[in-house]
């Protein structure tokens, strides 16, 4: 979940600043973001100097499992936000699409168009906006943590982020003794565990699972349960998941 801050703007109903209709990240490390072409952020964009026009992109990382305080994280991006304009188009409006396959029924396609008209299903025109990005943070359960542009542009998607939420949903619905078995790994900590209490999957990534354990009170703590190595796709994590498995059975 994203929204989009330019300081100094106002967005009185909210079309365009608060939450873009999606969003990427170029080779390069710039955020491209789909807006409504009416928004107070096309607006500013389309008006404002090269480089001038400065933003944040805050994103909240939601757990999608029903949990208590189900904020995982967030993280910002602030940088220059300027139009994607002429033969920089196409490329962008591809990666889009290609990150969105819903993109053509979200209006990819009238982003393309050298003048605003009205969108499809009679929904107003789009814009594609480049984020350039100057600095980030992210703030999580590891703590609070600046970003460095170049470090930005360097990381890689991780191999489970297309799967986490139907992986994670999978584990709470039919594993979940078993996930709530990993509570004998705590060492000292395994006591707080009672017998009642709930064991929910609520991250997942290529080093590891994160479980929150919330007790009858609703009282939660999150531990994390790190792989022996790093998992490259599903089938690997599958192998991952039987060891910590057995490691909790023993």
């Amino acid at each position: 979940m994203g929204s989009l801050s330019i300081p100094g703007v106002e967005d009185p109903d909210e079309s365009g600043l608060s939450a873009p209709v999606c969003r990427t990240v170029t080779p390069d490390g710039d955020v491209l973001l789909l807006v409504p072409g009416d928004s107070a952020a096309a607006r500013a964009a389309a008006h404002a100097q090269d480089d001038d026009l400065t933003a944040v992109m805050e994103i909240t990382d939601v757990a999608p499992v029903s949990v208590p305080h189900r904020i995982r994280g967030r993280a910002w991006v602030a940088g220059w936000l300027t139009p994607v304009r002429n033969d920089q188009r196409a490329e962008a409006a591809m990666l889009l699409a290609d990150r969105h396959p819903v993109g053509e029924l979200l209006g990819i396609g009238e982003a393309l168009q050298p003048e605003p008209a009205p969108g499809l299903y009679g929904r107003a025109a789009w814009m594609m906006l480049r984020l350039e990005v100057g600095e980030g943070a992210v703030d999580d359960l590891w703590g609070a943590e600046p970003v460095e542009p170049d470090e930005f542009a360097a990381a890689s998607p991780d191999p489970l982020v297309a799967h986490e939420a139907e992986l994670l949903q999978h584990l709470d619905a039919a594993h979940s003794e078993q996930v709530r078995g990993l509570c004998a790994l705590l060492g000292d900590r395994s006591a707080v565990c009672g017998a009642r209490d709930r064991a929910v999957p609520v991250g997942l990534d290529r080093f590891g699972l994160r479980v929150r354990f919330v007790d009858a009170d609703q009282q939660a703590f999150d531990a994390r349960f790190d792989f022996p190595e790093p998992v490259r796709d599903v089938a690997e994590l599958r192998r991952a998941m039987h060891t910590l498995f057995e490691a909790a059975a023993e």
